[in-house]
């Protein structure tokens, strides 16, 4: 399985490490990942999905062979949400593809998905752990009012993105965690073996945080109505030790056309259960291949 290497310039001039896979005579498929990943973690998943789409894949900003920009706003949702546009315009200009993503991948893919400028460019969006902060914000409040329990519940499984706010302790923690370490943890979590590993999870780590202290204050305190201008799909993980499966009952409001799938896995199911995954993204995608 070989990939063609690009580079794609943003708007603010930062180098995106992208990557195709395939017959770009296929339906196209972008793939964003989630932290602290690279576009590696798509790799496992990657083989299963040649066969009928064209796949496109890239390390976000701050990850992988991709630049690092400095500044906390660099790495705000509506950049994020640029580029994906740079990297569609370079690499499927003037074409409609589909979108599925994991972690920060989905969330910073929910920018996307309700931006009106995507309507008819985006063909189907499927949302793995990774939930629109916006729509989270509204869950929340929602939840505090009337169901404190499951706030609170979220709030636990959250406690990493409080600790992300602190400039200097955080990004000293992932000195600690080489590939090995970190590849422990994975594999703990998901109960299987022989995962692979992120060889660079120590700068993904450390420069990945910045995704959390430029979005996450803003959106829950000020969330914004955010409408999808596609079909999404959500892969809900059941067993995900860092987002509660309860978020996805926000969605139903702000998608018109939705569906859900659930799945008794842990949150790298991308990594441990990867033709299922695979397979939930194709059967969705099929739906609404109308390229």
């Amino acid at each position: 399985m070989q990939a063609e290497l690009h580079w794609v310039v943003t708007q603010d001039n930062q180098k995106l490490c992208a990557k195709t896979w395939g017959n770009k005579d296929k339906a196209a498929m972008v793939l964003v990942h989630g932290y602290p990943d690279n576009q590696e973690v798509w790799e496992p998943m990657i083989q299963h999905l040649l066969n009928d789409y064209y796949v496109i894949t890239y390390d976000v900003r701050g990850a992988g062979e991709s630049s690092v920009p400095k500044r906390i706003r660099d790495y705000a949702l509506p950049r994020l949400s640029l580029d994906l546009e740079c990297v569609v315009n370079q690499l499927l200009p003037n074409r409609a593809f589909h979108l599925a993503a994991h972690d920060w991948g989905s969330i910073q893919s929910w920018e996307s998905v309700t931006e009106p400028k995507f309507k008819d460019k985006i063909l189907s969006y499927t949302t793995i752990s990774g939930p629109c902060l916006d729509h989270a914000a509204f869950w929340m409040r929602n939840q505090f009012t009337h169901k404190k329990n499951k706030f609170f519940k979220q709030l636990f499984k959250s406690w990493y993105i409080v600790a992300f706010q602190l400039p200097v302790l955080a990004p000293s923690v992932w000195t600690f965690l080489n590939a090995e370490r970190w590849g422990k943890i994975v594999e703990r979590l998901e109960h299987q073996k022989g995962l692979p590993k992120n060889e660079k999870i120590t700068q993904d780590g450390k420069q990945g945080i910045l995704l959390y202290r430029a979005n996450f204050i803003p959106r829950l305190t000020m969330p914004r109505q955010r409408y999808a201008i596609c079909p999404v799909q959500a892969v809900v993980l059941k067993r995900d030790n860092f987002v509660s499966p309860e978020l996805i009952d926000e969605i139903p409001k702000w998608a018109t056309d939705f569906s859900k799938v659930e799945v008794d896995a842990n949150h790298w199911a991308v990594l441990s259960r990867p033709e299922e995954i695979a397979g939930y993204i194709k059967s969705f995608a099929s739906q609404n291949n109308n390229f």
